[in-house]
């Protein structure tokens, strides 16, 4: 491996190589965040919808004692 860097021309070590190294770290993180955003929104969906069945759950029992 160490044969294979330092066959490169010094513009591709320099330049090249860490811009690479930066656009993928970018999408990685970028992937991550969207990973947890998808996590985040699904989570609050959830407790929506777990509130709105249990009001209707409480009206309904309420109509039922009337």
């Amino acid at each position: 491996m160490a044969e294979l860097w330092k066959s490169l021309p010094s513009w591709v070590r320099n330049i090249v190589v860490p811009i690479l190294l930066l656009v993928i770290a970018w999408k990685i993180f970028w992937t991550i965040v969207g990973v947890v955003a998808g996590i985040v929104g699904f989570a609050i969906n959830v407790l929506v919808l777990v509130g709105i069945a249990a009001a209707v759950v409480i009206l309904i029992k309420k109509a039922a004692k009337n």
